[in-house]
C-alpha cells in the first residue's frame, strides 16, 4: 500500500482558487498553490488556474510522465503540447531567441508539489454507531485504496472520538491497517449493474462499539479518587 494518501475527485475539485489550487494528472494529486504564487499575474499561470480542481492528464504522456509533444505544422519542430496556452516551465513553444534551458525539474515532475494519489474508484460505506444506531448512522464515500485508519480519519468529522471505538463487520473485528476489500468487504456494484439492479441496492455497513478508554475521566477530581481496598 502506498504511503501517499488517496483523494477522490470530489475532494480535489473543491480546491479551485488561486490561494488553494489543486490539480490531478496521471493518478497523482498536486497542490500547485506555491506555483500560482510564484507566477502570480503572469500569462503562463492562466491555464493552471482555469483547470484548478480538475484532471489535466490530457496534457501529459502516460508512458513517459512528461508533457506531451507534437510536430509544429509550420516549423516541423517537436514542441510541447499546451492546449490552453503556455504553462510554467514551458513558456516558449516555437524556436525563439528567448529560449533558455530549464534549471531543475519541471513542476509536474517535482515531488514538492505532490500531496497524494487519485483514487481509481470511490466506494460508499455505511457506518453505524451502536450507542444509538438509528440516530448515529452515517453514509460516506471513501477511496477503494483507503485503509480503515484513513476511513476513520474521514469519519472523525462526524465523531471526534472515532478512535475510541472497535470497528466490526459481520461479527468480526476489522483490521484497521487494511482496506475494505482486504477486510472481506467486496465491491459488488458492477455485479448489480450486470443483473440490472441499482448500484445502491446494497451498501456495506460497519458497526462501531464504544470502548470505555477513560478518555474523559477526570483523575484530579476528588470525588473520583481511586479506592484503596487495603483500607477497607
Amino acid at each position: 500500500m502506498s504511503a501517499w494518501p488517496y483523494f477522490a475527485p470530489f475532494e480535489v475539485v473543491i480546491h479551485n482558487k488561486p490561494d488553494d489550487c489543486w490539480v490531478s494528472f496521471l493518478g497523482k494529486v498536486f497542490d500547485v498553490t506555491p506555483l500560482v504564487k510564484t507566477y502570480k499575474n503572469k500569462r503562463c499561470i492562466r491555464p493552471l488556474l482555469s483547470m484548478a480542481g480538475k484532471d489535466i492528464s490530457h496534457w501529459f504522456d502516460e508512458k513517459t510522465g512528461d508533457i506531451q509533444y507534437y510536430i509544429h505544422p509550420e516549423t516541423g519542430c517537436r514542441i510541447p503540447y499546451c492546449p490552453h496556452g503556455p504553462i510554467p516551465d514551458v513558456s516558449v513553444q516555437v524556436p525563439s531567441t528567448d529560449w533558455r534551458p530549464l534549471e531543475g525539474k519541471p513542476w509536474w515532475q517535482d515531488d514538492q508539489y505532490q500531496i497524494g494519489l487519485l483514487t481509481k474508484r470511490v466506494r460508499p460505506i455505511r457506518i453505524i454507531n451502536m450507542i444509538c444506531p438509528f440516530a448515529k448512522e452515517v453514509l460516506i464515500n471513501v477511496c477503494c485504496e483507503d485503509t480503515f485508519y484513513r476511513i476513520q480519519e474521514r469519519y472523525s468529522m462526524f465523531n471526534s472520538d472515532a478512535d475510541s471505538y472497535t470497528w466490526r463487520y459481520l461479527n468480526k473485528n476489522i483490521n484497521m491497517t487494511k482496506t475494505m476489500e482486504e477486510n472481506g468487504i467486496p465491491d459488488e456494484r458492477d455485479l448489480f449493474t450486470e443483473l440490472g439492479m441499482p448500484q445502491t441496492y446494497y451498501i456495506p455497513s460497519v458497526f462501531l462499539y464504544y470502548n470505555d478508554d477513560l478518555k474523559y475521566f477526570d483523575f484530579d477530581n476528588e470525588e473520583c479518587e481511586p479506592v484503596n481496598f487495603d483500607d477497607i
